[in-house]
Formats: C-alpha cells, structure tokens, sequence
C-alpha cells in the first residue's frame, strides 16, 4: 500500500469533501409546489381557548408551573383559588404526570362567558376540573374560577 506521509492518505483515495445538506430537488424552497405530488404545507391549527386555559391550569395545579405564571390570565378570584389550591391538590402526587383526556365547553348566548369542564388521568385515576373564563374588553380570555374535584368550593356568606 502506497501512503502519503504528508497527508495521510493512501493511493487511490481521496479525501472526503463534505455534502451540501439538501433534499433532493435542490435546497428548500427551491422545488416547485402544487400538483407535482407534494401538498401545500398548511399552518398548524390553533388550540380553542378552553383547551389551552385547562393546559395551563393542568401545569399549575400539577406544580410543573409556578402559580404566578397565570397572573396575566385569570381576573376576579381565580388566581387566589390557584393559590389555595396549588399547593395541597392531589395531582402533586409523585406518580404518574397528570395528563389533559377531554375538555368541553359551554358558552353563553352573548359568547363572553365560558363554563369548561375538563377530564384529567393520572395513572388509573380520573379526576374533574372546572373552571369559567371570561372574554375581557381587549378580546382576550382569562380564567376567572377554578375549581378541582370540589376542591375549589368556598361557601358564599350572604
């Protein structure tokens, strides 16, 4: 075998030139679009606001987030309810990570107002939520009540 001391290399190889990184057709961008096989990329779809507020709620609740990281998203008494509420609920637990089943939603007629109720798992166990969210003046949802398996309940004094 012939060897190159200078270099390294042996007679009849060469080095190794690095590949441009491109998917066939040429570099992204640059292969035409439409009826040649290939679908439009479509924008991912938007969660509905119920969906996201029992997400965040959910991340709370189960102490993977802070209490005051629903500060801007909760009005009136909700986010003293998450604060009674975060530390002692049950979904704390060192088992299994809570995990969002089904949310649902009721709004009312003048759609500014609402009531959701949500399914979470943990491990074998199912447990309830509720929570209302009210459309503010800037179009912007916030949770307004929260409550977790009647954990949430406070009696009103009249």
């Amino acid at each position: 075998m012939n060897s190159d001391t200078a270099t390294g290399y042996t007679a009849g190889t060469r080095p190794r030139t690095p590949r441009p990184r491109t998917a066939p057709g040429g570099p992204a961008g640059t292969r035409p679009r439409g009826d040649a096989g290939t679908h439009p990329r479509t924008p991912p779809r938007a969660l509905p606001p119920h969906t996201v507020f029992a997400e965040r709620l959910l991340a709370v609740l189960s102490g993977e987030r802070p209490v005051h990281w629903m500060l801007g998203h909760t009005v009136g008494e909700a986010y003293e309810q998450l604060v009674r509420l975060a530390p002692a609920t049950p979904l704390r637990s060192l088992g299994p990570r809570p995990v969002l089943r089904r949310c649902s939603v009721q709004l009312d007629p003048h759609r500014t107002t609402m009531e959701a109720f949500a399914s979470i798992a943990t491990g074998p166990r199912v447990r309830a939520m509720a929570f209302r969210l009210e459309l503010g003046t800037d179009q912007r949802w916030r949770c307004a009540a929260v409550e977790l398996d009647g954990l949430g309940v406070t009696p009103r004094h009249a």
